[in-house]
């Protein structure tokens, strides 16, 4: 099943997908489990060159026992605002939320080793160079009998997009006088959602 979008805010511009992704790097996994659609949460690191992502799981989560190939998607959800139809130039609007959202699907490869060890790797300095001009932290400082306990007590999977799809709901289906009303709405709020929302919704930043 594709991810509901209508025309208007259906984007498949790749390139801002990615950065939705890499911003909002903690995702939401789904899967069936024994019949039932099962949920977990983990952050990933992507790999835009190959439309992939890796993340890992506790080895207690239930969907940590995915085997190689199992179906899996993965939804990211961005910046989202309430609008007010008090904010449009035209009348007789109702209320609205705008949003951006992310949904991908393929098939979960276990990762194992060096591979895992390596995504913790990764993680971490995808994070820690957030935090700079702090000295950046790194595996290493783990002891080498605590680290393996670690990685024995995880399961890697890494996911290769095989669909991808994103929907930035961002008023586009409202004439220019109205966006530009609901975005000084958005700012005079001022809250940081409610920014990131504006910011989105900039004519520039549309994809």
């Amino acid at each position: 099943m594709s991810m509901y979008r209508p025309p208007a805010f259906a984007s498949d511009d790749r390139a801002a997908i990615h950065a939705v992704i890499r911003q909002r790097v903690f995702g939401t996994l789904a899967a069936v489990v024994d019949g039932t659609v099962a949920f977990a949460y983990a952050p990933v690191v992507l790999d835009a060159a190959r439309n992939a992502v890796r993340f890992h799981l506790a080895r207690a989560n239930p969907l940590a026992a995915l085997a190689d190939g199992t179906e899996l998607t993965l939804s990211f959800v961005g910046p989202d605002a309430y609008v007010s139809p008090d904010w449009y130039e035209t009348r007789g609007r109702v209320p609205t939320w705008n949003y951006v959202a992310v949904e991908g699907r393929g098939r979960a490869r276990r990762l194992e080793g060096t591979a895992l060890r390596q995504l913790l790797v990764d993680v971490s300095a995808a994070e820690e160079t957030k935090l700079l001009p702090k000295a950046p932290w790194t595996i290493d400082k783990v002891p080498a009998d605590k680290l393996a306990g670690l990685l024995n007590a995880i399961v890697g999977f890494e996911v290769t997009f095989e669909t991808l799809e994103g929907k930035f709901k961002l008023s586009q289906n409202v004439p220019a006088g109205d966006v530009a009303r609901v975005i000084d709405g958005l700012v005079a709020r001022g809250d940081p959602a409610s920014m990131a929302v504006a910011h989105a919704m900039r004519p520039a930043r549309l994809p």
